[in-house]
C-alpha cells in the first residue's frame, strides 16, 4: 500500500489531496496544527500528527512522530500568502509569516523526512508557484510570497543536489479557489488536487530521472525557473 505524507492538510489543496488520495486506496499521513483540522483529517481515514510548520520546536519533534515509516510519498503542502505588492516594504511580521512557513517550515521539515522517503526510493514534492519563477515573472504584486516560492523552488534544488537516489520537485497546482487563490481562480481545489494526484503517481511510478529537481506544472508540464 503507497503511504503518502502531507504537511499542512487541514483545508484547502492539502484537505482535497488527503481525499484523493485515501480515496485511492493509499495511506494517508497528515499534518494539521489545529484540533479542528486533525478532526476532519481523522474523518476522512487519515492518520494525523499536529504540526505548525511556523514553529521550530514544533518542527523538530516530526521525527519521532514518524520513527519506523516508509514515506512512498511526501507532499510540503504549507504554505502562507501575503499580497502586497514590491512598493511596499514588508513589515517583520508579515515577512517572518510568510517566511517561516513557506521556506523555514520546509528546510526543518525535509531533511527529517529523507531517510523514511530513501527507504522507499519515493519522491518529495512541494507545492510551489509559477509566481515563484524568476522566468515568468512580469508583476510586482504578491512580491513577498513570490520571493518565498523561488526560495522553496532553491530549497528543492538543494535537497536534490544532496539526495540522488530520490526524486525532489517543485509543483505548481495552478490557480485554485483557496483562501489564497481567491474566487476568481479557474480551478477548484478538488480539480487541482485530482491533476496533482495524477502527476506524482506518475512521477513515483516512472522514476524516471528526468524529474529529479524538477520544476512541474500539476498537469506534469514542466516550468521555467
Amino acid at each position: 500500500m503507497l503511504t503518502v505524507l502531507l504537511i499542512g492538510a487541514s483545508r484547502g489543496i492539502g484537505y482535497e489531496l488527503a481525499r484523493q488520495f485515501i480515496g485511492s486506496g493509499a495511506r494517508v499521513i497528515a499534518t494539521a496544527r489545529s484540533d479542528a483540522g486533525l478532526e476532519r483529517l481523522k474523518a476522512l481515514g487519515a492518520q494525523t500528527l499536529r504540526l505548525d510548520v511556523a514553529n521550530p520546536a514544533s518542527n523538530s519533534g516530526l521525527a519521532w512522530q514518524l520513527d519506523g515509516e516508509k514515506i512512498d510519498l511526501a507532499i510540503y503542502v504549507a504554505g502562507a500568502m501575503d499580497r502586497a505588492s514590491a512598493n511596499t516594504p514588508p513589515t517583520r511580521d508579515s515577512f517572518d509569516a510568510v517566511m517561516h512557513t513557506n521556506v523555514m517550515g520546509a528546510m526543518q521539515v525535509i531533511p527529517q523526512i529523507v531517510p523514511m522517503v530513501q527507504d522507499a526510493h519515493g519522491v518529495i514534492a512541494c507545492i510551489s508557484s509559477i509566481m515563484g519563477s524568476l522566468q515568468e515573472t512580469t508583476s510586482g504584486n504578491a512580491a513577498l510570497y513570490r520571493v518565498s516560492k523561488a526560495a522553496l523552488n532553491m530549497v528543492v534544488r538543494c535537497t536534490q543536489a544532496e539526495q540522488p537516489d530520490i526524486t525532489v520537485l517543485a509543483i505548481h497546482p495552478g490557480w485554485v479557489q483557496t483562501d489564497m487563490g481567491g474566487e476568481q481562480a479557474p480551478l477548484t481545489p478538488e480539480q487541482s488536487a485530482i491533476s496533482l494526484c495524477q502527476t506524482l503517481s506518475t512521477v513515483l511510478e516512472q522514476r524516471d530521472p528526468k524529474h529529479r529537481g524538477a520544476f512541474l506544472n500539476h498537469d506534469g508540464q514542466t516550468l521555467p525557473w
